[in-house]
C-alpha cells in the first residue's frame, strides 16, 4: 500500500532506538523525510547512517533535549515546516507509590507530556496555514489501566490521552489529525534491557520471565508476549498518512489485547 508520505518532513522524537527508532524507520521506508532525535550527538548519528542504509531518502538528525524548551524551540525555527509529528519521547520507572517524591512527577510530567505539548504548539502555526498536519502521541495501554508498580507514569499516559483529544477537537474542521496510539509491553531497548537484568537475576531465560509476566502481571494479553517496536511503527505509519484522514481524536490500541475491552 502506498501511504502517500513521500516528501512530507515528520518529526520522531525520541528515536534513536526502540519504538521511536521503528516509527522513523517505517515513515524513511514509506518516502517521508524524517528528522531523528536523540540527546546526544552520537546516537543521533549512529541513528540516522542506520536507517539511510536500509530505507534510503533524507533522514535528517537534531541532538537535543527535547523536554526543554530551549532544544525545542531551536528545532522549530530549525525546520519550520514539520508536517508530521509523533511525540514518542518519554521515560518510565517501576517505583513503588510512597517512594516516589514531587521531582519525580513532575519531571515524568515534564518530559512525557509537556515535550509533547510544547512541540505540538510550535508546529501548529505551519500546519494550519497548509491546512494539513499530523499530530500523534505515543501513549501507553498503562494509560486506562494504569500500573500499580509506575503510577506516575500511568498518570502521564493518561494526560496524553486527554491533550490529544482536546487538541483534535481544537483543530475540527481542518486537515489537522490528532490522534494517540496506545503499545502494549514492547521488547524497546530500555525494555528488553530492564526484562534482561531481572531475568538473570532471577536465574531465569528471557523467555521463561516473558511467560511469567504474561500469566502474572499483564494476564490480559491476548498475544501473550513483548510486541516487536516494528507491529507499533505500522499503525503510527498509517495514522501518519494522508490516507488516514477520517480518524482523529481517537486512542488507538497496538496493546496486544491487553485492554480487556472491545471499545
Amino acid at each position: 500500500m502506498n501511504l502517500q508520505l513521500t516528501g512530507k518532513l515528520a518529526l520522531v522524537t525520541g528515536s534513536t532506538a526502540g519504538i521511536g527508532f521503528a516509527i522513523a524507520s517505517a515513515l524513511a521506508a514509506e518516502g517521508a523525510r524524517v528528522i531523528v532525535n536523540g540527546r546526544s550527538q552520537g546516537s543521533v548519528d549512529e541513528a540516522v547512517g542506520q536507517i539511510k542504509a536500509a530505507e534510503g531518502g533524507e533522514v535528517i538528525g537534531f541532538a537535543g533535549d527535547l523536554s526543554t524548551a530551549t532544544a525545542a524551540e531551536a528545532l522549530a525555527a530549525k525546520h519550520p515546516g514539520i508536517e508530521i509529528l509523533v511525540n514518542n519521547l518519554g521515560i518510565f520507572e517501576p517505583k513503588p507509590f510512597e517512594e516516589i517524591p514531587d521531582e519525580d512527577w513532575m519531571r515524568f510530567f515534564d518530559v512525557n507530556v509537556l515535550s509533547g505539548v510544547r512541540l505540538a504548539r510550535l508546529v501548529l502555526p505551519a500546519m494550519k496555514r497548509a491546512n494539513w498536519g499530523r499530530i500523534i502521541f505515543i501513549s501507553s495501554e498503562s494509560a486506562v489501566q494504569i500500573p500499580a508498580e509506575m503510577i506516575h507514569y500511568g498518570m502521564t499516559k493518561t494526560a496524553q490521552l486527554a491533550v490529544s483529544r482536546g487538541l483534535a477537537e481544537a483543530v475540527a474542521g481542518t486537515g489537522i489529525t490528532v490522534n494517540s496510539v496506545l503499545p502494549g509491553p514492547t521488547k524497546s531497548r530500555g525494555v528488553g534491557e530492564f526484562v534482561e537484568t531481572l531475568a538473570k537475576a532471577d536465574g531465569k531465560s528471557f523467555e521463561d520471565f516473558e511467560k511469567e509476566f504474561f500469566e502474572k502481571v499483564r494476564p490480559t494479553s491476548l498475544i501473550k508476549r513483548f510486541e516487536a517496536p516494528a507491529e507499533i511503527a505500522s499503525m503510527v505509519a498509517y495514522i501518519a498518512s494522508p490516507l488516514s484522514s477520517g480518524t482523529t481524536g481517537a486512542a488507538l490500541r497496538v496493546d496486544g489485547g491487553c485492554t480487556k475491552s472491545a471499545f
